[in-house]
């Protein structure tokens, strides 16, 4: 069983609610105007593609980096993006969603062609780009991981102690009230409440107002179920696939049999994990708001992302030198500016046997 094989029968395992493999994909409607944000998340994801690209071709004897994804400088408003963008739709149809690098061994590494193949048309590289030994999606995300974790340990570790002290609180100072049969039945909703359950707690909020009492012990269950859900809420940087790539990137692999990866760009490391992972990881319900969600992103479009826990994954930098910025003004038709960030610069010192591991090259060869 070839690599595709091995893919083609992972999809069967997706939940259709999440992926339908046996429809087509959504055509995507041609943006008419881009923003400043928009345009620094772009520049932020070229900077990340050109951190790995450079990372990999500094590092590696035999082995080279190629970029490869469909990209141009052209934005919304451009003059020329609408046909930019349908020749675009095009080619996902016909050949899937090209990876924004490819690596090649240096044997095979057409010199001609140089290191960038991302203008070059899909129909005269076929042949070459089946030669390739892994294709990586680069995605970019503006956080430091390090100082994330660490926020996130302080926050769960402070709202864990407010939710155990006002529990508590509620049971001794609130005991009379909460014996009354019509309010019984918080008395085994409190105990149940555990370090060990707290993630898994909820209930509705009373909102008692007959008595000052009762209004008191109302906002005491306000701030313990605040607090719940705060300890709730999603704690992990992620590796970001878009719901609506996952059929696009599976046309690529059909279309040229070549494993696939994901690769996350954070400003102070990098981690990687293949497409065969994710879908196994996303094959699994008991997975879901483990380590993996599905949520709207809004900062890209409100597109349905899959959001898997970093370390999920693998540590492909331990090391991030950060780049230089800077601001830049660009005027668009009918004197609209809009003012965005560019990035220069930066290195990505690799974990080599991390990086063989997770490709499938064996590190001696690399």
């Amino acid at each position: 069983m070839n690599y595709y094989e091995q893919i083609r029968e992972l999809t069967k395992n997706v939940p259709t609610s999440l992926v339908d493999f046996s429809l087509p994909r959504d055509w995507a409607r041609t943006p008419t105007q881009a923003s400043s944000n928009f345009i620094t998340n772009k520049e932020q994801g070229d900077w990340a593609e050109n951190l790995v690209t450079s990372a990999i071709n500094e590092t590696s004897k035999n082995f080279v980096a190629v970029k490869y994804g469909k990209s141009d400088d052209l934005i919304a408003g451009d003059e020329g993006f609408d046909s930019f963008y349908q020749e675009f739709q095009n080619e996902l149809d016909t050949i899937g969603k090209r990876p924004d690098l490819l690596i090649f061994k240096k044997s095979d590494f057409n010199e001609q062609l140089g290191y960038d193949i991302s203008q070059v048309p899909h129909n005269t590289i076929t042949n070459y780009v089946k030669k390739a030994v892994a294709g990586i999606e680069v995605r970019s995300s503006a956080f430091l991981i390090d100082r994330y974790e660490e926020a996130m340990q302080i926050r769960t570790e402070k709202f864990t102690q407010l939710a155990l002290q006002t529990r508590d609180k509620i049971l001794l100072e609130y005991s009379d009230l909460l014996e009354h049969p019509t309010r019984s039945k918080y008395i085994a909703l409190l105990k149940a409440i555990t370090t060990d359950t707290l993630s898994a707690s909820d209930f509705r909020r009373p909102s008692w107002s007959s008595s000052e009492r009762l209004v008191e012990l109302s906002l005491q269950f306000k701030i313990l179920k605040d607090a719940i859900k705060e300890i709730q809420k999603r704690d992990y940087l992620s590796i970001t696939p878009k719901v609506e790539d996952i059929k696009v990137v599976y046309k690529w692999i059909e279309t040229f049999n070549v494993p696939h990866f994901y690769f996350q760009v954070f400003f102070d490391k990098v981690y990687g994990i293949s497409f065969e992972q994710i879908l196994q990881i996303i094959s699994d319900p008991d997975k879901e708001g483990v380590i993996f969600s599905v949520e709207a992103d809004t900062k890209n479009q409100n597109k349905t992302t899959i959001k898997i826990n970093s370390k999920s994954g693998v540590q492909i930098a331990y090391k991030v030198d950060e780049p230089e910025h800077k601001s830049v003004r660009k005027e668009m038709t009918r004197g609209r500016l809009l003012f965005y960030v560019t990035f220069e610069g930066g290195t990505a010192y690799l974990d080599v046997s991390n990086l063989c591991k997770t490709l499938g090259i064996k590190q001696n060869d690399f």
